[in-house]
């Protein structure tokens, strides 16, 4: 059995399964436990607004700066790769590992949000998926719970497992008000191809509050 982590990488089945969304969440579980917590997003592609949102769930008494929380940012809406070339922009992901030891030095626990899905471009050399290897944390994965995830969660898990890593757990979030066939049948699917993977929360569209759920 794995040891409890004091820090996790959440990814996501794709661009808009609501992973800042659930990152401040679990901020915000871990918050009410009377923990220091910090989210950190090494990479911004776009708007900063995902950033702002984890500094505003972070809990750090000696204080936190946007520029902590999200040391690169990277204004082109598109993969880290793709946005950096077109900004004639390099970034040293040495630098971010840094960062993101820097936080951990003054907070319980800090969860890294990825961009995008799991094996977005990072560079011309590697992918986000490698990136969150270097970390070795476990990875939380962000369901967009619909029609289609199945495939995306089954292949992400898959290859955080096959990198040596551990699947903490699954996230199903309903992006949407409406329920169809899939997204009620999804996690019993799920829960049977991926046996040791559990299903950390459902989260219902527009809910505001969860708990922790899983072992500190």
């Amino acid at each position: 059995m794995a040891m409890p982590s004091s820090h996790f990488f959440i990814t996501g089945t794709d661009t808009d399964a609501g992973k800042t969304y659930i990152t401040c969440l679990l901020l915000e579980a871990l918050k009410r436990a009377g923990k220091t917590v910090a989210g950190y997003k090494p990479l911004v592609c776009g708007g900063r607004d995902d950033a702002i949102h984890l500094l505003n769930a972070s809990h750090s008494p000696a204080g936190l700066s946007l520029d902590e929380v999200n040391p690169v940012w990277l204004k082109f809406p598109a993969a880290p790769y793709a946005a950096a070339m077109m900004e004639n922009r390099r970034f040293d992901v040495s630098e971010l590992i840094a960062s993101f030891h820097a936080l951990t030095a003054r907070h319980e626990h800090v969860l890294v949000e990825g961009a995008g899905g799991w094996e977005v471009p990072l560079n011309e050399f590697s992918t986000l998926a490698d990136f969150a290897q270097r970390l070795a944390l476990p990875v939380i994965v962000v369901v967009n719970n619909k029609l289609g995830c199945l495939n995306h969660t089954l292949l992400t898990v898959k290859n955080i497992q096959a990198r040596g890593l551990t699947c903490a757990g699954i996230v199903l979030n309903h992006v949407h008000d409406e329920r169809d066939p899939a997204s009620i049948s999804n996690r019993m699917v799920l829960e049977h191809f991926l046996p040791d993977v559990p299903v950390l929360a459902e989260v219902m569209h527009g809910e505001t509050e969860i708990d922790w759920p899983l072992e500190l």
